[in-house]
């Protein structure tokens, strides 16, 4: 298991600067959403407004970050006999962290090997530290690769000293498990860049390589007022985007993934919907209720083919254009027509809506709806099942899926 070690930082500040492609770029005040966390009569908490920008602290001192660990260790019962890793991660880059050294070097007194979360590698002035951060227990990094070409990284990731960054991602992964990430730009890093990165992490002895799909408009998920981050260029479909993560996982011997599509190891996401996968159905259990289900235009066609194979006829699902469920916000139910909603409606439960907007919206035609929130995931995505076999996968969605059930069983109850 992992505790999360978070050293804080603001995006864009503690980063070195922006990524010409990143999803804080352009970003300036942004108002409250709204969500599950607020108070009931109260629109804006913190995870709607600072926390969704990744603004709420800058870097901790390494002090702070060790007492916090220390309290999330203290929280787990009979911690001392389990394996446990800290997972260093926080809203700048951790590369950037000025006292990394020094906190990996402390977690290793206490028997914790470190995972350095998402780095571009942009603090890595001189490629020498990679084997220091070994030789502290660092085991495992997540390194946002783009390119292997030195010019690309320089342009688009805004990497001062790209030689040097690839150079201490050469070294671990020599070393420990690297898995590389990259943000797909069409025209800029797919095709034979993105097949020369490839060949470059394998021969290195990369574990894997994650492919992220390009935002560049609201209903992709730029919810904070800054699209497009990148005029003039238009992201991948979603299907096409997942084909070609399944070419990649073809073409490569490392484990490849890709978010929102597709995870080709375990199915997912929502590989319960797969035919293959129908026997594991029978586990959900009987829909009683009478509900519609809200969500993304993704997630839509897998949620209804799961409700139709298991003959839920009283619940219905309507898609949003957003394209992410836990991104939806209250611009995206304002959209829905009404005449196909019914009584019951369940709503992402980590959609930015508040319980009063999501109550009013719903019953704007003058029938008083019932809302209510579901899980706040139905399925694992790509980035998370990586180190994931396809029967976590099932299990944790077969779990998640029958929170759903309960939801429409309660807010959706036939009299």
């Amino acid at each position: 298991m992992q505790v999360v070690a978070d050293v804080g930082g603001i995006p864009g500040k503690d980063c070195n600067g922006f990524c010409k492609y990143c999803y804080f770029r352009k970003v300036k005040e942004v108002k409250a959403f709204g969500c599950a966390h607020c108070l009931p009569n109260k629109i804006g908490c913190d995870r709607c407004s600072k926390g969704i920008t990744d603004s709420q602290s800058e870097f901790k001192s390494p002090f702070e970050v060790i007492t916090e660990v220390q309290n999330a260790l203290m929280m787990q019962p009979n911690f001392r006999e389990k394996t446990i890793k800290a997972n260093i991660s926080g809203g700048g880059d951790v590369s950037c962290y000025p006292y990394l050294e020094n906190l990996t070097a402390n977690l290793n007194q206490f028997s914790l090997n470190s995972h350095l979360g998402y780095t571009c590698g942009k603090g890595i002035t001189d490629s020498a530290i990679a084997s220091r951060l070994i030789n502290n227990g660092v085991d495992e990094v997540t390194f946002t690769v783009f390119s292997t070409d030195p010019k690309l990284r320089k342009e688009w990731v805004k990497d001062q000293k790209p030689e040097e960054a690839l150079k201490a991602c050469k070294i671990f992964c020599e070393n420990v498990d690297l898995t590389g990430a990259g943000v797909i730009i069409p025209g800029v890093n797919d095709g034979d860049v993105l097949r020369q990165t490839c060949n470059t992490l394998e021969e290195w002895g990369a574990k894997g390589f994650i492919l992220m799909r390009f935002a560049n408009t609201f209903n992709e998920g730029l919810i904070l007022g800054n699209e497009p981050i990148l005029k003039g260029i238009e992201s991948q479909p979603v299907e096409e985007f997942g084909h070609l993560v399944e070419e990649i996982n073809k073409e490569y011997n490392f484990r490849v993934t890709g978010t929102p599509l597709c995870d080709p190891e375990t199915g997912g996401p929502f590989a319960i919907a797969k035919d293959e996968n129908e026997i594991f159905l029978q586990f959900i259990k009987k829909v009683t209720g009478e509900a519609t289900i809200i969500t993304s235009k993704i997630a839509a066609p897998f949620i209804s083919k799961i409700f139709d194979k298991i003959d839920a006829e009283d619940v219905n699902v309507i898609a949003v254009p957003k394209e992410i469920a836990c991104l939806i916000t209250k611009e995206d139910l304002e959209q829905i027509d009404l005449s196909e909603v019914k009584q019951a409606v369940i709503i992402p439960g980590r959609a930015f809506v508040h319980q009063l907007d999501a109550e009013r919206i719903l019953s704007a035609d003058g029938i008083e709806r019932i809302v209510g929130r579901g899980p706040d995931t139905l399925t694992i995505d790509g980035e998370l099942s990586f180190d994931k076999t396809d029967e976590n996968v099932i299990e944790e969605e077969l779990t998640q899926f029958n929170d759903l059930v309960d939801a429409i069983n309660f807010f959706g109850m036939k009299i």
